[in-house]
């Protein structure tokens, strides 16, 4: 990997061909890496002390050439050894090499960064722990958890509204997230980066318009060394999985009929009548009141599922291919602070969190993606 090229570097870099990185130039450094036309001068104890890969070339001898055109090249009396990286990538991976690692915020800046490092750290053996630090800055914006995507979701939320931009502009481009995972190994993104991609419909993902979340020059910056193309296979996982949550929105809207059949006091004997226990259960070791309009109960829960059914069916609504988002909002129809009834809105609200729960686990099967 030493370069070998005859042009004399020093004419290179009198031509504007080359140039040093304004940053990692250190003039006391004892190697010289090339990342196409950018030049890092760093030190070869620094590479050696964080990377197998650059341990182990250093420490076996280096062949010599037998024709002076093939002799090592050298520039300012230091090795130049070539690397086949993006320029960015590279300054990434020096700067978490001298300065620890130190992420941003998970916005796409900061993943065109964060990314850049993952890859090398693979490819070039870098020591655990700053691959660890990567992988859990990376996964708490693509968690494996609910409770870490509802958090997630909470800080999109924020965005929109702080800055008026589209909320889905506060993360990455989920397809640049899928094939990150793939490159890399770390299939325990996937779930999260499809299941983001899958809210969005054909057109916006493969003919996005300037400025949509899923326009992948927004913004340029983060165009570096990233993928927004899928692969046969992970095309038709997105296809599936689009299709499986669609159809767990129009499961979730027949099965709320069925939420009040929770509370205790829905539930009829055989004799017909309603049975009222003497200790009815609680939430959070609370006693909670039962439900004493049954009838009225079911008749505004029948007008709630209606009205779900014209708004996230027939409308086709935002939240159509969002299960997750349906399912927190069909658990919000009757707030507890309101309902003539508590015991039915702290029923239907749990009923939603289990529904919610079930759904999240099940999102790795709509886009088979267990093995």
């Amino acid at each position: 990997m030493l370069s070998t090229t005859t042009d004399s570097l020093e004419i290179q870099l009198e031509q504007g061909l080359l140039v040093k990185h304004p940053e990692f130039w250190f003039t006391d450094g004892s190697l010289i890496l090339r990342a196409h036309s950018t030049l890092f001068r760093v030190h070869v104890s620094q590479l050696c002390r964080k990377s197998i890969f650059f341990r182990d070339l250093f420490s076996l001898p280096q062949p010599q050439s037998s024709t002076p055109d093939r002799e090592e090249r050298r520039l300012e009396g230091c090795p130049v050894l070539d690397l086949h990286d993006p320029p960015d990538d590279v300054a990434n991976l020096v700067k978490v090499i001298y300065d620890g690692p130190n992420f941003g915020n998970n916005d796409r800046e900061d993943f065109a960064a964060v990314s850049g490092v993952l890859r090398l750290s693979t490819k070039y053996l870098i020591e655990e722990s700053i691959r660890s630090k990567a992988m859990a800055h990376i996964r708490s914006a693509w968690p494996s958890t609910l409770k870490a995507w509802d958090l997630r979701e909470d800080l999109a939320r924020t965005h929109e509204v702080e800055t008026g931009d589209l909320r889905g502009l506060r993360y990455p481009h989920p397809i640049a997230i899928i094939n990150l995972a793939r490159e890399i190994g770390a299939d325990e993104l996937l779930p999260s980066a499809f299941y983001e991609l899958s809210r969005y419909s054909f057109t916006q993902i493969f003919e996005p318009s300037p400025g949509d979340p899923l326009d992948p020059h927004t913004p340029p910056s983060a165009r570096v060394s990233l993928s927004y193309t899928l692969s046969p296979a992970d095309m038709q996982r997105l296809a599936l999985g689009k299709e499986a949550a669609q159809q767990a929105v129009t499961t979730l809207i027949q099965n709320m009929e069925h939420a009040s059949a929770d509370h205790p006091s829905h539930r009829r004997s055989r004799s017909g009548q309603h049975i009222v226990p003497a200790h009815p259960p609680g939430i959070g070791g609370r006693v909670r009141a039962n439900c004493v309009t049954p009838a009225a109960c079911r008749k505004d829960l029948a007008e709630l599922v209606e009205l779900a059914t014209q708004h996230y069916l027939f409308d086709r609504e935002r939240g159509c291919a969002d299960p997750l988002y349906v399912a927190e909002e069909l658990g919000q129809l009757k707030s507890a602070e309101f309902a003539d009834c508590t015991a039915c809105a702290h029923a239907l609200e749990a009923w939603a969190a289990r529904e919610r729960e079930r759904l999240w686990r099940a999102i790795p099967d709509w886009f088979r993606l267990r093995r």
